[in-house]
């Protein structure tokens, strides 16, 4: 379980697709002391250490991974990395398990002042599950889905809003995203749980 606050950003050193799986080694941080078989959030995806190198944590994706998130269809130069939290731990963010829902698309970017209004599409059977003032984690990070989320008409997608804050341009990968640019989607646990539930009561 992670909390969506990034604390580092790495950067994906090398990969390799074999068997359907990739290979994929990213740069590890100098003060993380990590072994075989621990998680890691990557890009808000929940990944296990296959092994440690002198400098590098090696992972491997599975086909339903590389089908769920956009390392299927592009690896990123840089990432977002967390560890789980601990028991202990504030939760600064909201839940979040690294199990990536669907990819969306940036579809549109707005300056404010310090700050920018990033506009996401993302496939429509998910709207019912984005709400205003409702949590998402986008690339792993935590955000705050500002405004009601808009559908499109005659299209297979919805749209929301985000709204960063200079601190998370500047912390997170999402400062360097750009228009067209695909990010990892996860959906607030609580909101499935509860369509979950409704659904049950019908």
């Amino acid at each position: 379980m992670f909390t969506g606050v990034i604390r580092t950003i790495s950067h994906a050193r090398k990969w390799e697709k074999k068997g359907g799986s990739l290979f994929l080694e990213i740069q590890k941080p100098h003060a993380w002391k990590i072994k075989a078989g621990d998680s890691v959030a990557v890009n808000g995806t929940c990944l296990t250490v296959k092994k440690i190198q002198l400098q590098a944590m090696v992972f491997e994706l599975m086909p339903e991974t590389l089908s769920k998130t956009t390392f299927g269809k592009k690896i990123p130069q840089r990432v977002n990395l967390e560890l789980p939290m601990r028991l202990s731990d504030r939760v600064n963010g909201h839940f979040v398990t690294g199990h990536v829902d669907a990819t969306g698309k940036i579809s549109r970017i707005t300056k404010n002042g310090t700050s920018k209004m990033v506009e996401i599409s993302f496939p429509k059977k998910f709207v019912k599950l984005v709400v205003s003032k409702g949590s998402i984690a986008v690339d792993g990070v935590s955000l705050t889905v500002t405004g009601s989320p808009s559908t499109g008409s005659g299209t297979k997608f919805s749209y929301f809003s985000v709204s960063l804050v200079s601190y998370t341009l500047e912390n997170t990968t999402l400062g360097e995203r750009k228009v067209g640019d695909l990010v990892n989607l996860e959906l607030d646990i609580l909101a499935k749980y509860g369509a979950r539930s409704s659904k049950r009561r019908i």
